[in-house]
């Protein structure tokens, strides 16, 4: 008993050591909330019409394609409450959708009260690694925000935190939150000889989270004039280039769950954007930063006339260029550095990133040399190697039916082409970065009309009605397994069948169906049917054979 009695006090005393630990962790967190107030600033009146808000020099505008286009100018803070002043609906919309994600896992308020317990404990140095102009930018932009969410973290640590989550996002790549290909083409592989960079950005929360797509036009007191494609609340650089011609996007790589805070990686990004004007300037300012997660930033120069990749991860970071008129970026490594790295090597082998390598540089060599028309071309692609049927909205396409937004920049021209609803399906919209970046707009945004890319005819065609059906019959089966309530006869399954017969994920779910309703005998033949098809991840074609073998 006495021995009983002593384990236990020594056990009692380790919980209350780690409590005290924790305790001290979590209420020492520090997240650098400005202290600034909103009294310094000009006393601006916010003006809405259906289709323009303005706010002192700053706008917000909705264009005929469906696209929001804002301009911001001035301080760090003053920007922030701007951005928050002009789009306070649309940052109510784009955080509700977000949380409406994450309730679908964690109904339970005092489960999101614990989640943000471990947001602070996990993030709680997080703003040490942020600069102060943007942790004012985003604090300007939280006054804005409801406090309907305050169980997960008051207005800015949620804004915050929203930045670090998009690269867990990124961490959680084997779970397909993004796949993105962008390539750059320039001498003898472009029509002009000059620069041109293509990219789809396929980050996916859902199509309501896609649903409002902001184009941010910057005018900061320091730094380049830049512009950014993203979304409301989203400070930090998805694809964007500024008034020297330089462009970035970033590519997620293979990656270690983050364990400790550090720079989200689009921060980074709106960084280089801001305050780099060359490939050597951009790398300059990446060595400086240590970021949560491993990450691909293609960087297009006007001034050097070329595209390179920085190649960052947790611990080390490279350079890479071609020697060639091309480089091709999707979501494995390509530099000397990383050629022995573990994690990319099993990156190669087991995921789709070297097939949309192989099928990029087969779209190019087919439509070299290379103008906007042809980029769009190649980022529309949906077919597999060869040009191969391999099922709609396959991984291993190049477009996967998922993208937030597609994008095509001239950076000797300063022009750009962002997408337009369906995907990258929509028509491109043309900006002339030039005309825009002149300090006598000041007052709404101009595009092209002469230089719209058409959208693709996909969508006037039997397959995207196939594709909308695929969609919701996956949904459909997928709650009825979930939910065990059977059909009343195999008329869904059939349709499911019929919507996208070349993707391996239909006939793996109607396996799926039958094995939750009908045994494992009928499932067994569409499974088996299943692995005839591309599969973009071993791992899914092990898990596969898993069924078929598992003994009941």
């Amino acid at each position: 008993m006495k021995i009983l009695k002593r384990s236990l006090i020594i056990l009692s005393i380790c919980f209350l050591l780690v409590g005290i630990g924790i305790g001290t962790l979590y209420f020492s967190a520090d997240m650098k909330e400005p202290d600034i107030s909103a009294e310094i600033l000009p006393e601006y009146i916010l003006y809405k019409s259906d289709s323009l808000r303005t706010y002192g020099p700053n706008w917000l505008q909705l264009n005929e394609s469906g696209l929001w286009e804002m301009k911001l100018e001035g301080e760090a803070f003053e920007r922030g409450v701007a951005f928050g002043k002009l789009s306070e609906d649309l940052l109510y919309y784009q955080e509700k959708v977000f949380v409406d994600q994450i309730r679908e896992f964690i109904p339970s308020d005092g489960y999101l009260k614990f989640l943000r317990f471990l947001l602070i404990l996990f993030n709680r140095n997080l703003g040490t690694h942020i600069p102060e102009e943007f942790r004012k930018e985003i604090y300007g932009i939280s006054l804005s925000c409801t406090h309907e969410y305050d169980a997960i973290g008051t207005p800015y640590q949620r804004q915050l935190n929203y930045h670090a989550a998009h690269d867990i996002g990124h961490a959680m790549q084997d779970y397909m939150l993004v796949g993105c290909s962008s390539f750059g083409v320039w001498g003898t592989q472009s029509e002009d000889a000059e620069l041109l960079i293509g990219r789809n950005f396929d980050f996916y929360i859902g199509d309501d989270f896609a649903r409002h797509k902001l184009v941010s036009f910057y005018n900061p007191t320091d730094g380049y004039k830049f512009v950014s494609v993203g979304w409301p609340g989203m400070t930090g650089v998805l694809s964007g280039m500024n008034e020297m011609g330089l462009t970035v996007t970033i590519n997620a790589a293979k990656s270690t769950m983050p364990t400790s805070a550090a720079m989200p990686i689009s921060l980074l990004a709106r960084e280089i954007l801001q305050y780099a004007s060359t490939i050597e300037e951009a790398y300059a300012i990446a060595t400086g930063r240590k970021t949560f997660v491993a990450e691909s930033l293609l960087i297009g120069s006007a001034k050097d006339n070329k595209a390179a990749i920085i190649e960052k991860s947790t611990d080390k970071m490279a350079l890479y260029t071609s020697n060639t008129d091309r480089i091709i970026c999707t979501n494995h490594y390509q530099s000397e550095i990383f050629l022995t790295d573990e994690r990319n090597l099993e990156n190669i082998a087991t995921s789709d990133s070297p097939y949309r390598y192989g099928r990029l540089n087969e779209l190019l060599d087919g439509q070299t040399p290379v103008n906007p028309e042809k980029a769009a071309s190649i980022l529309r692609d949906r077919l597999g190697m060869g040009g191969k049927e391999i099922g709609l909205s396959n991984e291993k396409a190049i477009n996967q039916f998922i993208a937030h937004h597609s994008i095509i920049f001239q950076p000797e021209k300063l022009r750009m082409w962002v997408s337009t609803s369906p995907w990258q399906s929509g028509k491109y919209v043309a900006y002339d970065l030039k005309a825009l970046f002149t300090p006598q707009n000041e007052t709404g945004i101009k595009t092209i009309d002469s230089l719209t890319i058409a959208a693709d005819t996909f969508i006037y065609s039997p397959l995207y009605t196939q594709l909308q059906d695929y969609r919701r019959y996956t949904k459909t089966v997928k709650e009825s397994i979930r939910e065990q309530q059977r059909f009343p006869n195999d008329l869904i399954i059939d349709s499911l069948l019929n919507a996208n017969p070349e993707m391996y994920y239909t006939w793996l779910l109607a396996g799926d169906y039958y094995n939750a309703f009908e045994g494992k005998e009928k499932a067994i033949p569409y499974w088996e049917k299943a692995l005839t098809k591309e599969i973009p991840k071993q791992d899914e074609q092990t898990a596969i054979r898993k069924r078929i073998t598992k003994k009941e």
